[in-house]
């Protein structure tokens, strides 16, 4: 464990269901990433650059759902501006997508 934060300190990530509506390569990032357009439902659609190239192909990506923190702020990448954070599972370069076992609904909290 990194460090231990309280209950409250959780409750301020905001992580949603989305789903991955557009994947494309991203060549100016320091690190090989995609950029990937997600559709969060009611909040809207959001883009997110993600260092998953070594385990996923632009296909297996297209129609996927993950998790995603939504509440950070937006951050610049090369040209391109990052609206939210999808999260994995890394195991060295690699990262695990997290996704639910079943179809949600798109904006799906997760807690």
């Amino acid at each position: 464990m990194n460090k231990i934060i309280t209950f409250e300190d959780f409750s301020k990530v905001d992580l949603r269901v989305g789903t991955i509506i557009e994947v494309n390569d991203f060549p100016e990032a320091r690190n090989p990433a995609y950029q990937l357009t997600i559709d969060f439902g009611g909040l809207g659609i959001k883009k997110s650059s993600a260092q998953i190239t070594t385990l996923y192909t632009k296909e297996q990506l297209l129609n996927r759902q993950i998790v995603a923190v939504v509440n950070f702020p937006k951050k610049q990448i090369a040209k391109f501006m990052s609206e939210c954070l999808v999260v994995g599972a890394v195991d060295g370069k690699d990262v695990i997508l997290l996704n639910p076992e079943q179809k949600v609904k798109n904006g799906s909290t997760v807690s």
